[in-house]
């Protein structure tokens, strides 16, 4: 078992790795199935999922796309589903599709991923996924072919409380793959291509109360794949920081032992309508003997900023003010640089494109407070 480290008790927050979560879950510790990126929740009232998509394409834009079964701020609600989409290209406002769907037009497959909500569909095995919005005239389709194999850290899941009380669970179904999109926006048609990304996350609690905020980051760079991400739980679970670490080259896998990342943040600002601080360089360092990699994510543009108490209204958003409720999620775009050191000497350092968030649900703990002091 893998306890993440706590300020207070470790049994607050642990990741699920022991035989008995493999058995329970029914998982099998070395192998990735299609059945574990379908259905994975009843989706009323209990719990929130979501499928998530993003790329990179060759025209420097960039393409995001979620399908939720409702807001994960409130799982307790019964099946709200909505379907997103947001493409950013260079010099042109953002490109932002929000079809409006009902709970009656949501189907989702459990032996495999094969969501629809109304005419918009998120499908595919593993290895090849198909993605289609539309909304008012205006469409995407994206083919999303696997390069590099699914993943999950241990049984994808992190328990929350002394007798695992709550979870959030995580899957890369598809660490990297090859993209083509087709778009077809007033009466024009485009083709792009580009490198993409897909997972899947589901949850039993609205991530407020497990959560203070994470740094989450995806990328390739030269022949390297990687994905990271450092989070840090709520007081409630000891402010447990939770590290998460893959780096592959090809279908090798280089590094994945949380144990041996670490994290920081350079060029630390409070951004203007968030009020949250902000790493213009995040930073993952991993160390095993005389390898060591450092993944640094250089932000160029945030191209999302959002108070989630904005999406709040009437008394629930009084309340949430009366609390001090100051959440929000920035995405930001930029270049992610790689660099690889033996015994101390650099041998490799390529870098490119990226894309990564800052989720933040809780106030600046005091180690943001000491990092925007330095």
């Amino acid at each position: 078992m893998q306890t993440i480290e706590t300020r207070t008790n470790p049994r607050l927050c642990r990741l699920a790795d022991e035989p008995e979560d493999y058995r329970r879950l029914g998982l099998d510790p070395d192998t990735v199935e299609a059945w574990e990126d379908g259905l994975r929740t009843d989706p009323g009232p209990g719990s929130y999922e979501w499928w998530y998509f993003d790329a990179h394409l060759g025209d420097g834009s960039s393409l995001v796309i979620m399908f939720n079964t409702k807001n994960p701020m409130a799982p307790h609600k019964p099946l709200e589903p909505t379907v997103s989409a947001q493409l950013n290209r260079p010099g042109a406002e953002p490109l932002t599709l929000a079809p409006r769907v009902s709970a009656d037009q949501f189907h989702a497959g459990k032996d495999g991923c094969d969501v629809r909500v109304a005419d918009n569909w998120f499908r595919g095995d593993l290895h090849y996924y198909e993605i289609h919005v539309a909304h008012e005239g205006t469409t995407i389709d994206v083919q999303l072919t696997a390069q590099v194999r699914p993943w999950r850290k241990g049984a994808g899941r992190v328990y929350f409380g002394a007798n695992d009380e709550h979870y959030f669970a995580w899957l890369a179904s598809v660490p990297q793959g090859a993209v083509s999109v087709q778009l077809n926006n007033g009466g024009r048609t485009e083709r792009l291509t580009g490198i993409g990304y897909h997972d899947h996350n589901w949850g039993d609690v609205a991530m407020p109360r497990l959560m203070n905020h994470w740094y989450w980051g995806r990328a390739q760079a030269g022949p390297y794949s990687v994905i990271a991400s450092y989070s840090t739980a709520g007081h409630k679970y000891g402010d447990a920081e939770i590290p998460t670490f893959l780096l592959t080259r090809g279908e090798t896998v280089v590094a994945e032992d949380p144990g041996k990342v670490s994290f920081h943040l350079e060029d630390v600002h409070i951004d203007e309508h968030s009020g949250k601080p902000v790493g213009n360089i995040v930073v993952y360092d991993y160390e095993d003997g005389q390898d060591r990699y450092r993944v640094s994510f250089h932000r160029a543009k945030t191209i999302m900023d959002r108070k989630l108490i904005d999406e709040i209204s009437g008394l629930k958003h009084v309340l949430a003010r009366l609390k001090g409720f100051d959440g929000a999620y920035l995405r930001f775009t930029g270049t992610v640089q790689l660099e690889h050191f033996v015994g101390g000497n650099k041998v490799e350092d390529v870098s490119d494109h990226g894309i990564w968030e800052l989720m933040y649900f809780g106030r600046t703990t005091s180690d943001d407070k000491s990092a925007e002091e330095g």
